[in-house]
């Protein structure tokens, strides 16, 4: 797949775009921080035509080069009878015109180094898309969060919980310890082992819930977020997300922890979901983000300079398919 034309930073030059036609650069250059025209850049005017120079004769006592009738310097064909000092032009053999000198295909030291073709990042409604790291380290930080508020909610019944499992476990210790490698099975739980575990998981998913729905749905941002500076946002417009669509988000990643009950599978729906957005091209969605049709982007130091719009940019903003 070729890079579709348009406006880029010239990696010869980054200071500067210029228009990618599919094949070269052509057209004059742009500074970078200047909105550049829809479209491609006018032609350039075409040089006026010189007159070829005269021949000069060759200086006395410097030899004539001999070769067969048109044969001339480097291999270039020469007419017979030509004066002596006839040859190619300046520049022969050079490309001219606008984009001449560039290779074909994607441009050299083109700034996204994935595979060949693939075009720039998008850019949904203007604003970079987060990275990985920053979005890892803001889910890690809103779990902690979340796990802060078990410990004060869900702590007695996971006390009760482990007293219910403590004549297996100490026995299971017991085993290990003395190297006793009797086949005997383990003691029972308690009888209340296996409400209290659901009342842990209800819990546990209500409190994370309550926690992170409500900010999404407002701001598009958790705690985690708002440390890592990014935010959700809905593909086709840049505005709050609101409960529903918030509350389709979190249920993808966060409703499989009532299936921890099923011998932890759950968890492993939790951890495709996460790591789903590392393969996922050119958005970074992960199911959750496809199920609510979200896009997680990065937002900009506070004071810092302006990204300026560009056609790409443009393309993606609200009312365009995306």
């Amino acid at each position: 797949m070729s890079v579709e034309p348009g406006w880029y930073v010239d990696p010869a030059e980054p200071t500067t775009r210029r228009w990618w036609d599919g094949e070269g650069w052509v057209g004059a250059p742009v500074p970078v921080d200047v909105i550049p025209p829809e479209g491609p850049p006018p032609p350039e005017p075409a040089a006026e035509p010189t007159s070829p120079a005269a021949p000069v004769p060759p200086a006395a006592g410097v030899p004539v080069p001999s070769g067969p009738p048109g044969a001339g310097p480097q291999g270039v064909g020469v007419p017979p009878g030509a004066p002596q000092g006839y040859g190619p032009p300046p520049g022969y053999g050079v490309p001219q015109g606008p984009g001449a000198g560039h290779p074909q295909g994607p441009p050299p030291g083109w700034p996204y180094p994935t595979w060949p073709g693939r075009p720039p990042e998008p850019r949904p409604h203007g604003l970079p898309l987060a990275g990985y790291g920053s979005r890892l380290v803001a889910r890690l930080i809103d779990l902690g969060l979340v796990f802060l508020l078990n410990v004060l909610v869900n702590g007695w019944f996971v006390y009760r919980y482990v007293r219910e499992l403590s004549p297996a476990l100490d026995e299971a210790w017991r085993r290990a310890t003395t190297g006793d490698t009797t086949n005997a099975p383990l003691p029972a739980p308690g009888e209340q082992a296996a409400g209290l575990l659901i009342a842990i998981l209800v819990i546990a998913t209500a409190l994370w819930f309550a926690y992170e729905v409500p900010a999404m749905a407002a701001s598009g941002q958790t705690v985690g977020k708002r440390v890592m500076r990014i935010r959700a946002v809905p593909v086709e417009a840049d505005q709050p997300l609101g409960f529903g669509r918030a509350t389709r988000r979190w249920s993808t990643l966060g409703m499989p922890t009532l299936l921890w009950y099923c011998c932890g599978f759950g968890l492993l729906l939790q951890l495709v979901d996460a790591v789903s957005a590392l393969f996922d091209h050119p958005l970074r969605q992960a199911l959750h983000d496809k199920r609510a049709q979200t896009v997680v982007v990065r937002l900009p130091q506070p004071g810092g300079p302006a990204t300026p719009a560009t056609p790409h940019d443009r393309a993606d903003s609200p009312g365009d398919t995306p």
